[in-house]
């Protein structure tokens, strides 16, 4: 989907998984190219764009915004479809840290190139659309600078993810929500050591998933972040 994307998706925290959930938006460009230019080609053959020339217009008008579209969100750049493609690609080889931080390094390059257009060709809404990439991109870097910082902390190894099988990392990331004080759930099992909440759920900081703690209890694999 252009920008980024506008429908919602949450795929597991795996690169092939976060690959196939990105693809399927240009995909879907791609599928309506072949479709939109046979049924130019036939209205044509037809005498249909004779017959109804401002049908036959708004189909070659459309054509032409779902062509340019596809070009324009497969441009390499984060966050567009392109740069978070490219991200998954390159999670095989950096891990999941390094990929985000290759890929919105090319993004800065990427918006820098499109604000050059924005000024050259006078286009406010080409502006618009770096002011959101570059903010997207700085995000990104905020993200992959955390995702760094969490791979190198120790984790708790008695404990693994159900999800990801990640073993968590040890230190006060988890907030409780009623006192908004941080602590570490995995040494106080789930219970607010500053206003006793107790939590039905533990979030894991790696894929996001909700389980009780006694879910919790298996064999935990560190995960491969940088």
């Amino acid at each position: 989907m252009a920008l980024g994307g506008v429908a919602y998706v949450n795929p597991p925290q795996r690169p092939g998984a976060t690959l196939w959930s990105l693809a399927a938006g240009p995909l879907v460009n791609v599928g309506l190219v072949p479709i939109l230019l046979v049924a130019g080609v036939l209205s044509r053959s037809s005498g249909w764009a004779e017959a109804m020339p401002d049908a036959h217009a708004l189909l070659r008008a459309v054509w032409i915004i779902n062509l340019g579209l596809l070009i324009f969100n497969l441009l390499p750049i984060y966050p567009l479809d392109g740069g978070q493609i490219l991200r998954s690609l390159l999670w095989y080889w950096l891990g999941r840290a390094r990929s985000l931080m290759v890929a919105t390094m090319v993004g800065f390059v990427g918006v820098a190139g499109l604000i050059l257009l924005a000024l050259w060709i006078h286009s406010l809404w080409v502006g618009v659309i770096c002011v959101f990439i570059l903010m997207n991109c700085w995000s990104g870097l905020r993200q992959a600078q955390a995702l760094s910082h969490l791979a190198k902390l120790p984790r708790h190894h008695e404990f693994a993810c159900p999800s990801c099988k990640a073993a968590p990392p040890v230190g006060d990331l988890w907030r409780c929500p009623q006192c908004g004080k941080p602590f570490d759930t995995f040494q106080t099992h789930a219970v607010c050591p500053h206003c006793a909440a107790q939590f039905s759920v533990t979030r894991c900081v790696d894929c996001g998933a909700l389980h009780p703690m006694s879910d919790w209890m298996a064999p935990a694999v560190v995960p491969s972040l940088p």
